[in-house]
């Protein structure tokens, strides 16, 4: 399905339902990223790859709709677009729709639509967006956002969040593809500092970076994971473990997000991330360290030093991130 196709089915549903309601947020969302590769030897403009979304130069827009009547909400639409920069490859200016969902308020859970976050491991609540350092997800074992539907009810001590996606990612494929994702919890953050869950997920997915297809076909995909989160005091740890079977090939990987924060509301930081994983023939391990600055409430100072052994890559990175509401 064309992105353009895409984009108008968008339009159509969202124009008669975003005139329900005045309760809205409206945020411009602008980023420059550059940096340097080792293993290159050249200047580059994306923190993971010049296939891949995030992150990259882009100019943008981030708007959520409140829908609510006179007496309960009912819900809210999401929709965030943006053109980001591509220094190299055919396709210099790439549109890109990263939140396209609406989540329904219906009492018992929340349900939602279109393109959102699946219910799969610590991607499914960790807001990794505009951040320099990547996830699992991110890397290929998982996806940070996926088109379809989705359910999540608050338990007493947690949380239950189920998911049904085409297992494509950013772009939207039918080819028989299908990814099928479940996550539960125990510990609420915001009240308790901590959060331990555990995903399960099966299907077939499509191999894609960004919105390039790799691979035509589906490819048969199950995983099986636990995350831990825990806050104290200016501390922050996230573990991620993941075990995985995909095209017959088993990987286990382990994640740790590290963070330190400083100053007041946290507007320093420091973090520290190693990423291990380990396939019937061989291991591989990634070592990621960042420090980010919120000058104000509508600028970050971003930037990442990371060793990839794979590629014997040496990498930094620098992103300047505006988000403004207007």
């Amino acid at each position: 399905m064309s992105k353009k196709f895409l984009l108008a089915a968008l339009a159509i549903f969202l124009f008669p339902v975003l005139a329900l309601s005045q309760s809205h947020l409206f945020y411009l969302e602008a980023q420059a990223v550059a940096g340097y590769s080792g293993a290159l030897k050249r200047l580059i403009f994306y923190s993971v790859s010049q296939e891949d979304t995030m992150q990259k130069p882009s100019l943008g827009i981030d708007y959520i709709q409140r829908l609510s009547g006179k007496t309960r909400d009912y819900g809210a639409l999401a929709l965030q677009v943006r053109l980001a920069y591509n220094h190299s490859g055919g396709k210099r200016i790439e549109p890109q729709i990263y939140n396209a969902y609406f989540n329904y308020k219906a009492g018992f859970s929340n349900l939602w639509a279109g393109h959102n976050r699946p219910a799969l491991g610590l991607s499914s609540t960790l807001n990794s967006h505009g951040q320099l350092l990547p996830t699992l997800a991110m890397m290929g074992y998982g996806f940070d956002r996926d088109w379809g539907l989705g359910f999540s009810r608050d338990l007493k001590r947690g949380g239950l969040s189920l998911s049904f996606t085409t297992g494509s990612g950013m772009p939207f494929f039918l080819k028989g593809n299908y990814l099928f994702a479940g996550r539960i919890s125990r510990g609420i953050l915001a009240q308790e500092n901590f959060s331990l869950g555990f995903s399960l997920a099966s299907g077939k997915i499509l191999e894609t970076m960004g919105y390039h297809l790799l691979i035509s076909d589906p490819v048969p995909f199950q995983s099986a994971g636990a995350d831990w989160t825990y806050l104290w005091n200016s501390f922050e740890s996230r573990i991620e473990l993941m075990a995985v079977k995909k095209m017959e090939e088993r990987a286990f990987l382990l994640f740790w997000r590290f963070g330190v924060n400083f100053l007041e509301e946290n507007r320093l930081k420091f973090e520290l991330q190693p990423i291990y994983w380990k396939m019937k023939e061989s291991s591989e391990y990634e070592i990621s360290a960042g420090i980010s600055f919120q000058m104000n409430a509508d600028l970050a100072l971003r930037s990442m030093v990371q060793y990839r052994h794979a590629s014997q890559d040496k990498r930094i990175v620098f992103q300047v991130y505006y988000y403004k509401g207007i």
